[in-house]
């Protein structure tokens, strides 16, 4: 049984319904990508799993328990970490002070398991995240994420303004997270980085499911690109077929 799963999800802001049905499934240890052109919805999917968006219909189930409709406080505690793809951290605070702000006294063993992940920020604890480059201010959102060790983790566009260099850096780190047994659910639009790294990938179109494969495979989809040009025939019902397990 797969750790995430939804089904039909319905979202959307004001009398629009940006999502009209996704489905999609993640499970432990496995990087489940969504792709797609701007306003497809990708985003709307992690904040209506997180709860900062209320679903208007579907299922949203963790493990079995369900989520949708849910305070944010409670999809924490049930297991879901988030890291957005802006202002994802407080510049005006330490390094150190991030991780104690999600949990007062950090374990040291736990906060040396998470700096293992991300090795340059160690040499950097006392330091302002205000003087931390654009890769390091990314590593240091994904890590504070992980301090309340989350099954699941959702990341938006994790490259975003990111130099190529840097980008390898941040999805290196993304897999070792993922291999450690943590579902990563992220958006991207850098699909050449992404998807060859994706154990599977959804690809939307207008809030609905359109294409959906392993990683790889999508990559190399003849129907990718029409995703991007708004060609793509858009399916009357939308699902996860295939699975990300």
């Amino acid at each position: 049984m797969s750790l995430l799963k939804v089904r039909d999800l319905v979202a959307g802001y004001g009398d629009t319904n940006i999502l009209q049905g996704v489905s999609l499934e993640a499970d432990a240890g496995k990087i489940v990508t969504l792709i797609g052109p701007n306003g497809a919805g990708k985003s709307t999917v992690l904040k209506a799993i997180m709860g900062l968006l209320k679903p208007r219909g579907g299922s949203v189930r963790l493990a079995g328990q369900e989520l949708a409709g849910r305070e944010v406080e409670e999809i924490v505690a049930a297991g879901v970490g988030y890291v957005p793809q802006v202002e994802n951290i407080f510049p005006s605070l330490t390094v150190a002070e991030h991780f104690r702000i999600m949990q007062a006294s950090p374990p040291a063993d736990e906060l040396a398991r998470i700096l293992s992940f991300f090795p340059q920020l160690e040499p950097r604890l006392g330091k302002m995240a205000s003087v931390l480059s654009g890769g390091e201010r990314q590593m240091l959102a994904i890590a504070r994420a992980l301090i309340l060790k989350p099954r699941l983790l959702l990341l938006d566009e994790p490259s975003a303004a990111l130099a190529p260099q840097v980008v390898s850096a941040v999805f290196e780190r993304i897999v070792a997270i993922a291999r450690s047994g943590i579902a990563v659910l992220l958006v991207e639009q850098n699909v050449k980085v992404a998807l060859p790294l994706s154990d599977y990938a959804y690809a939307l179109q207008v809030g609905r499911n359109v294409l959906s494969a392993p990683g790889p495979e999508l990559l190399e989809h003849p129907g990718l690109n029409d995703v991007y040009l708004g060609k793509a025939p858009v399916p009357g019902e939308s699902s996860a077929s295939g699975g990300a397990g």
